[in-house]
Order: C-alpha cells, then structure tokens, then sequence
C-alpha cells in the first residue's frame, strides 16, 4: 500500500504520497518494475530483493544493506548510495549515472553530534558484485571497496574512483573516458582490451594489472592524419550526393576516426569501405551508411540511432554498447536482389536497439548479451548459434532460424 501510494505521487494522481521506510526490513521482497523515483530507504535492509527493471531515481538509499540482490537493468541515476553495500548484488545493465557511492559519515551509537572525533566514515561495499554492461557516467565511486567486482563492457565516462579498493576488478572491454584512478588499488585489476583515454592513475597500486589490448588516446600523429580522411570523406560525401558524377569514394580502412568527433554529422557514407576501422564513441547519428562495409569495425559506445544501415556489413564489428535506436538494418534494394544486412559474429554486448529494424539481417553467432530490443522487428532475421543471455527482446523474436 505504501509503495503503491508512492507510485501515484510519482504518476500526479490524486492519492499519491511519498514512501519513508526508513530502517525498515524488506529482504526477499520483489520490488522489480516498480517505480520508487524518490524514495526514502536510507539504512533499510534489502536483502536479496529483487528489483529488475525498478527505477529509483533520485532515491535515498543511505547505508542501504542490498547485498545479492538482484537489480538488472534497475535506474538509479542521481542516486544517493553512501556507505550502501553491494557485496555480490548482480547490477548488469543498471544505470547508475551521476549516483553518489562515497563513504556515509555515521555517528557512533549513543555518542554525541557535540563530540568532535565520533563520527566515522563507512566505505560503501561493492566486492565481487556484477557491473557488467553497466552505466557508470559521472557516478561518485571515491574509496569504495569493490574487489573482484566486474565491470565487464560498463561505461565509466567521467566516474571518480579515488582511493577505491578495485583489487582483481574486471574491467575488460569497458569504456574509461576521463576516469580517475588515483591513489585507487588496482593490484590483478584486469583492463584487456579495454578503451582507456585520458584515464588518470596518479599514485594508483598497478602490480599484476592486465592492461593487454586497450585503446588509448589518439596519436599526435593519428590527429593529424585525421584531417586527410575527414577530406576524403567530404570527397565521398560528394561522390554520393552526385550519383557519381563529382567526388570520389573513400577507402578508410584500419584508420582511426575518433579525432573527428562529431565532425562526420550531416555526411552521406553510402558504400564508404571502414573495415577494421575505429570509431570509438562517435556520433553518428541519423547516417546513412546504407552498403557499408564495417567488417571488423570498432564502434563500441557509438551513437548510430535512427541511422539508415540496410545492406551493411559489420561481420566481426564489435558494437558494444553502441545506441541503434530506430536504426534502419533490414535489406537494401539493388537492381538484382535485395542484400541484407550482414552481422554475423558480431559482438554487440549491451546495445541499446529499441525500436530498430532488424528486418531479415543475419546476426548468426553474434554475442548480444544484455542487449536491448524493446520494439525492434526481427521478422525474418536468422538467429543462428547466438548468444542472448539477459537480452531483452520486449516482445518474442519473429525469426526465420532462431
């Protein structure tokens, strides 16, 4: 009755009062798609609840126990967790944007707020629990512990982590913009293969840390290199708009594209050959990349919503978290056939593809773990041997091979 009072006065209907519980023993309870946006559960017990899909944002959740619960796909942005413990909570796909898990200043049973030196600093306790796929964009994270969690292919853009305790944390293919490690215990911390620019580890512990494969920041002479492909580019653009007549099409292939930020708004790509090219992180919104040969491309966290992609190819691409909201990948006409679009062995670990038109593409062996495909149209797409634990599929599949 409380949290439904609570859910009206989110809604504006009449009725609606906010929910106070604080101190209050919930666990166990399933809590999963309620809406709790401003709740009071400052030092409550949660237990092992189950909160998939609930959001709480802007909820006061001070020295909350939530230990083993389960919050997939929860949104907690702007969040207060100080001192909150998350010792083995699975928190994949959780959107923790701007959520604020610095230490909580508590007072001492019985002592008093008029005695300097009683008030103690309790860490919030994150260890071995699931971040996988999750978004962590300018959230506070300053001395938690969280050794062994995972923070398996999480955006972490902006995310304070000093002074955290991160021994044996995984971090591979995670996505570290403008990160701050310092003086945090990075000790067997696993970073393969993750994107690291401008990530700060001033004093930070690295003994054992795997940093194999990572993409850093771009070359002085990458950056330079970049405004002879944005002029190819702007010849491509030409080449498209003038049915070939002017222009000439560009052949980027294994070139790095991150230094051309959102330059590359507004352009026709058809046709254009990126293979194994980087794309890292840019904005691509609304493109028309229709026959584009992306095979082996790295477009993890770029953003290709409402982008015209029918007939491309991006076999072995790596997409993770990437946004194709209401991108366009079913066929492309040609005068002889219709080419579909092609993403086998793709990896696309946590892509936002809400409303995207996936009409009679091949995602044969592609890894879409976490993925989600609220609305998208599927009709037609074969399936083969495809890799969709904790995908949301929002209505069943239509697939010709599933």
């Amino acid at each position: 009755m409380i949290l439904t009072a609570h859910e009206r006065l989110v809604g504006r209907q009449p009725g609606g009062r906010r929910a106070i519980l604080r101190f209050t023993h919930l666990s166990g309870l399933d809590l999963s798609r309620r809406d709790l946006s401003g709740v009071d559960l400052s030092a409550s017990v949660l237990e092992g609840c189950k909160l998939q899909g609930s959001k709480l944002d802007g909820a006061n959740l001070f020295g909350c126990d939530l230990r083993r619960a389960d919050m997939r796909g929860a949104s907690l942005v702007d969040a207060d967790m100080r001192g909150v413990v998350l010792r083995g909570a699975t928190l994949s796909s959780v959107n923790l944007t701007r959520a604020d898990l610095r230490p909580a200043v508590v007072t001492a049973p019985g002592a008093s707020r008029n005695r300097a030196g009683e008030d103690q600093l309790k860490p919030a306790d994150a260890d071995e629990a699931d971040f996988g796929g999750a978004v962590l964009n300018d959230a506070q994270f300053s001395d938690v512990s969280a050794i062994s969690a995972d923070f398996t292919d999480a955006a972490l853009r902006g995310v304070t982590l000093q002074g955290a305790t991160l021994r044996g944390a995984k971090f591979t293919g995670a996505i570290l913009v403008n990160a701050d490690f310092t003086n945090a215990d990075l000790d067997r911390a696993d970073f393969d293969g993750a994107v690291l620019m401008n990530v700060t580890l001033t004093g930070a512990k690295t003994v054992a840390t795997k940093m194999g494969g990572c993409l850093t920041d771009p070359t002085r002479e990458t950056i330079e290199r970049s405004r002879a492909i944005q002029a190819a580019l702007v010849e491509h653009d030409r080449w498209c708009r003038t049915d070939g007549r002017e222009g000439t099409p560009a052949i980027i292939d294994g070139e790095d594209l991150r230094p051309l930020a959102d330059a590359l708004t507004g352009l026709k790509l058809t046709a254009i050959s990126a293979r194994r090219a980087c794309l890292v992180g840019l904005k691509l919104a609304g493109a028309e990349l229709q026959g584009a040969k992306l095979d082996g491309a790295d477009l993890r966290a770029a953003d290709l919503s409402g982008a015209d992609l029918r007939g491309v190819r991006l076999r072995g691409a790596n997409l993770s978290k990437a946004v194709l909201r209401d991108a366009k990948l079913g066929p492309l006409k040609l005068r002889d056939r219709d080419a579909p679009a092609d993403l086998t062995e793709t990896r696309a670990r946590y892509v936002n593809a809400l409303g995207a038109d996936f009409t009679a593409a091949i995602l044969d062996d592609a890894d879409l773990r976490g993925a989600d495909f609220t609305g998208a149209a599927t009709d037609g797409a074969s399936l083969q041997n495809v890799v969709v634990n904790q995908v949301i599929w929002g209505t069943s599949p239509k697939a010709a091979q599933a």
